[in-house]
């Protein structure tokens, strides 16, 4: 698939549940309709997460090129979340998707302990997330290169 049609389908709420592993919940917020620039959504983990809603806006959105998301709520354990996801196409055809992450933990005076833990969480996690992304969208086309 190329960039743009994975970037299409990450974005799309209607269909994030249909491979997104971590999640039970996946919507727009706030009146948005369409993933955009500006556009809110709120995106809550399985129970095993504790059931843990971040809510995110949209600072950065290309199509087909490069999204990318900062955290607006003050969920449990998070002081502070962002992250961005790069596309492009690949010669050979196909494309490469690049997901990075920042966060903070909070409680800071519990930063020590929580940050490795959720770090650790996080990579595995979203590792897993590309991993089955990469899965569904091999069954509709050939295989995707995503990283982490």
């Amino acid at each position: 698939m190329s960039s743009e049609e994975v970037f299409e389908l990450l974005h799309d709420y209607s269909r994030r549940l249909e491979w997104d592993t971590l999640l039970c919940e996946a919507r727009l917020t706030r009146g948005h309709q369409v993933s955009a620039k500006g556009a809110t959504s709120l995106c809550v983990g399985k129970p095993f997460f504790g059931l843990i809603g971040i809510e995110t806006k949209y600072v950065t959105f290309t199509p087909g090129s490069i999204a990318a998301v900062e955290m607006i709520n003050k969920p449990p354990f998070f002081d502070h979340f962002a992250a961005s996801i790069r596309h492009q196409d690949r010669p050979e055809g196909g494309s490469v998707a690049t997901y990075k992450l920042q966060f903070q933990a909070r409680p800071a005076w519990l930063r020590w302990l929580l940050h490795p833990i959720m770090l650790l969480t996080l990579r595995h996690e979203t590792t897993s997330r590309l991993k089955a992304l990469a899965e569904f969208l091999s069954r509709g086309a050939e295989s995707e290169c995503l990283e982490l």
